[in-house]
């Protein structure tokens, strides 16, 4: 059970009622993080608001979603791993063996997500201060230095998420319940 309130739009501070009714339309559900984040309707707008900026950048929404279960693995938000298979799967239409490797903080069978997740972890691991012999491997995957900057926004965006569940102990909505996920597991 959440330690935080989990609004509706009906409970919800005014200023977190649009975001609310947004989330509910683009999901068919309101996801529990989402319910938490309306606590603080300024919490909840930047969750939204860089998300969609994130998407705006010139990764793709497989290599988005990469970035997004790397770091929710590392950061042990089962939350938004699972969320974030889901989209992988259904979306962005990543295998499921691809998608349990990521999981698993695995390498990945593809190249190019492969130097997406280990420049992810990379950049986590080390506050972004990465060796040059680390920047210059993602640069050589394909990647830009734009591309670059784009997994740091990535990964602020999945801090802001994956510890906002963390700290409110967030159940996983019923409609994620086929990807849940706890350290030390993987397969979808």
């Amino acid at each position: 059970m959440s330690r935080l309130p989990l609004q509706t739009v009906e409970s919800a501070p005014e200023a977190s009622r649009p975001f609310l009714q947004r989330s509910l339309a683009a999901n068919g559900f309101l996801p529990n993080l989402v319910a938490a984040l309306a606590n603080a309707p300024v919490a909840l707008e930047t969750y939204l608001t860089v998300g969609e900026i994130n998407s705006r950048g010139g990764l793709t929404l497989a290599e988005r979603e990469t970035v997004q279960i790397t770091a929710a693995a590392i950061h042990g938000c089962g939350f938004c791993v699972a969320g974030h298979t889901a989209v992988a799967l259904k979306k962005a239409q990543l295998a499921p063996a691809l998608v349990d490797a990521l999981r698993a903080q695995q390498p990945l069978p593809d190249a190019r997500l492969d130097a997406v997740a280990v420049f992810t972890r990379t950049v986590i691991a080390t506050r972004g201060a990465v060796a040059d012999s680390e920047l210059t491997a993602f640069l050589a995957a394909g990647f830009t230095n734009a591309n670059a900057l784009e997994v740091v926004l990535g990964v602020s965006l999945a801090t802001l998420c994956n510890f906002a569940n963390n700290l409110a102990r967030n159940d996983l909505n019923p409609q994620l319940a086929d990807y849940r996920w706890e350290p030390g597991t993987q397969t979808v």
